[in-house]
């Protein structure tokens, strides 16, 4: 019996270059800026893609898939101990193309199982929330503020 999958795809602008923004979807430090706890990612084919959230149950994981500095990164993704969505079960693709005054960040999310989407308290199911996508942008703005004129992440401005 097939499992039926859905996709999450979601657009939205960020007020950061799309240095920035790869930094904080790659740089483990930056990462738990505006999501998680606690991550070990190694951005390279093949490389671990692992992020604790605020109940340290709420491990997802899996291994990048393809990474483009500054314009795509791949990672497979589940959760551990899940047997719905098991690490490195579904997809997420996230391209970054210069916009106006920032980037525009596409996601798309495969695989998701219809069960998993609505059981499942990821940033997927926040995204496909009415008005999650705001949520998703507005945290990521929020880490880069102290970076958009500078240019860099993790400082703050002087």
């Amino acid at each position: 019996m097939a499992v039926d999958t859905r996709v999450i795809e979601r657009t939205i602008t960020i007020e950061a270059s799309p240095e920035t923004v790869f930094r904080l979807l790659t740089d483990p430090v930056e990462y738990v800026r505006w999501k998680g706890r606690i991550a070990k990612l190694e951005p390279t084919k093949g490389g671990t893609f692992r992020v604790q959230f605020a109940d340290p149950k709420q491990v997802a994981s899996g291994r990048y898939v393809e990474v483009v500095p500054n314009r795509r990164v791949v990672f497979t993704w589940g959760w551990e101990g899940d047997s719905m969505v098991p690490p490195g079960s579904s997809t997420v693709e996230i391209d970054l193309e210069p916009a106006d005054r920032g980037t525009r960040l596409h996601l798309v999310h495969r695989g998701l199982p219809d069960e998993g989407v609505t059981m499942w308290p990821s940033a997927s199911l926040r995204l496909k929330r009415r008005g999650a996508s705001r949520k998703f942008s507005t945290r990521l703005n929020i880490a880069t503020r102290s970076s958009w004129s500078s240019g860099t992440v993790g400082q703050s401005p002087r």
